[in-house]
């Protein structure tokens, strides 16, 4: 029995780095195809050598046996948001193509709604699985509010960096790690947040309306975590008051017992 779950371990570190490499080829292609300069080299490379080490350690932590079939579909998903984030910081030099940027992240928003219909249908659902979506789904929200705040100004950086700072404080405030309710409209606001920025990235529409595109976007997530928070809250406090309440109830009987 040991040697099999060393060797379902070493499966699922070969599928990793299988992954890595498959994200240095894809770099290279786009390299090749655009003459990406060294800031897309270096920042791409170091997605592929991160995810590779996070997901490693993640897998090796849950004591993962089987990579999954959700997973390969998350991590094709995380190699093109590897793209992407390397077309990102290349483009500080020089503008990718539009073409090849919207495809590139179209494809990453569409394999969103996959990997967890084919978690559903194979059984494979998992904490990780989950984590690791959501986690690539934050990084990708979060290099498309950074392209598009080069033409939009810093205040596009509130929409790919809140999830980071909710986060953050729920390290000061850990009732924001407590469980949420499921929520149809959390789940629609998060979409969008990718569909509405690259919207504004393809430079379609006039730019004015791209920047009420943009803002509808900040102002739907705002929305989300301002209701997500205070239902939080409320139901931290909810759960402080009760054994104060419960003790008060419990007073007067003590009294009359002694």
């Amino acid at each position: 029995m040991a040697l099999n779950n060393t060797y379902d371990a070493r499966l699922v570190q070969q599928e990793t780095a299988l992954g890595a490499g498959v994200q240095i080829l894809l770099l290279a292609l786009i390299g090749t195809a655009i003459g990406m300069g060294p800031a897309g080299w270096a920042t791409g490379l170091a997605f592929a050598l991160a995810t590779w080490a996070v997901l490693s350690r993640a897998l090796h932590r849950a004591g993962s046996r089987t990579f999954g079939p959700a997973n390969r579909v998350t991590l094709g998903r995380a190699t093109l948001v590897g793209g992407v984030t390397a077309l990102v910081a290349d483009s500080f030099q020089d503008s990718p193509p539009v073409s090849l940027f919207v495809g590139l992240t179209a494809v990453a928003l569409i394999l969103d709604g996959v990997d967890g219909k084919v978690a559903r249908r194979t059984g494979t659902s998992t904490a990780l699985g989950a984590r690791f979506d959501m986690e690539v789904d934050a990084f990708l929200i979060l290099v498309l509010s950074v392209y598009v705040s080069m033409a939009m100004g810093p205040w596009v950086l509130l929409i790919g960096a809140m999830r980071y700072v909710f986060v953050a404080a729920a390290r000061v405030w850990p009732w924001l790690t407590a469980p949420l309710p499921p929520s149809t409209a959390r789940k629609t606001v998060a979409a969008l947040q990718g569909v509405l920025l690259l919207v504004a990235a393809s430079a379609l529409l006039p730019h004015l309306v791209n920047v009420g595109v943009v803002a509808l976007a900040l102002g739907l997530l705002v929305w989300s975590f301002g209701r997500d928070v205070l239902w939080l809250y409320r139901t931290h406090r909810a759960t402080q008051a009760a054994p104060a309440a419960a003790a008060g109830r419990r007073a007067p009987r003590e009294l009359v017992t002694s």
